[in-house]
């Protein structure tokens, strides 16, 4: 099978690529910085931000296999912070990675796999993208646009034999945390006494979380399904039950809930 994962260099995009590669299948990868390669895997150097590259990396991987199977859109990047005082340019850059990001990629990929009359997509969400989630508000954002975005795509791609998936995880023990951007300016941290005390909670869950070994070991059985779900959630047994005990519960119930969790 040929796969094409974007962001490999570290966090779930590493795991996957290293999971991928052992179990046989043929692995390209794009790349920003480098980093140490993994074995079996073609690292492309590319930014979801620039179309162009994405270009380059798309025709490198069809010009040397002619066809790619598997899609895995996993690049993206994190902000926190009150939402009145993210800036513009950060949340424009937020969208820019997380969902405009998908959006180039698929749209180089989506009419070769229309032709080839079949393929598997792949999109990395998170649980932030079933439930807007207090100081990573526009994370948050991104995500919903993903989750949008897949359902509708699903549907248009069904008669080509293209099956759309999208995996929501959980808390994971990722360098997401110490990458994530945030909001510090005396201002936000006076008009909201318990941002701090929510990322040090926030943060905490991450760090201590899952391991991406375990999400890339479920992705290796997702890829080689026939008829695969049209969602994974990969998290703790809480953060699943969070995501049904949602649709059961009046919004303000659900909000009280939220609110306590995230020590609001």
């Amino acid at each position: 099978m040929v796969i094409l994962i974007t962001g490999i260099t570290s966090g779930f995009g590493r795991a996957i690529a290293r999971q991928l590669s052992a179990d046989g299948h043929k692995v390209y990868g794009t790349y920003r910085k480098d980093s140490d390669p993994l074995p079996g895997v073609t690292y492309i150097k590319a930014d979801v931000r620039d179309r162009e590259s994405l270009k380059n990396a798309v025709s490198r991987v069809m010009e040397t296999e002619g066809r790619i199977d598997t899609l895995i859109s996993n690049a993206g990047m994190g902000i926190g912070g009150p939402l009145e005082f993210t800036s513009i340019e950060d949340a424009q850059h937020q969208m820019d990675v997380n969902f405009m990001g998908m959006v180039r990629l698929l749209n180089l990929v989506v009419p070769i796999m229309r032709g080839q009359r079949h393929g598997h997509i792949i999109c990395i969400s998170s649980i932030g993208g079933l439930m807007g989630l207090p100081y990573q508000g526009m994370y948050s954002a991104s995500k919903f646009a993903i989750e949008g975005y897949c359902e509708s795509l699903r549907l248009e791609l069904r008669r080509f034999n293209i099956n759309v998936t999208v995996i929501n995880p959980g808390d994971f023990s990722t360098g997401f945390t110490a990458q994530r951007g945030k909001v510090c300016s005396p201002e936000a941290l006076a008009a909201y006494p318990g941002y701090s005390r929510s990322m040090e909670s926030i943060e905490h869950d991450e760090n201590t979380g899952l391991k991406p070994e375990r999400l890339a070991r479920r992705i290796s059985r997702i890829v080689t399904r026939k008829h695969p779900r049209n969602r994974y959630i990969i998290a703790t047994f809480i953060q699943k039950a969070s995501v049904f005990i949602k649709k059961l519960l009046p919004p303000k119930w659900y909000d009280k809930i939220l609110g306590s969790y995230y020590k609001l």
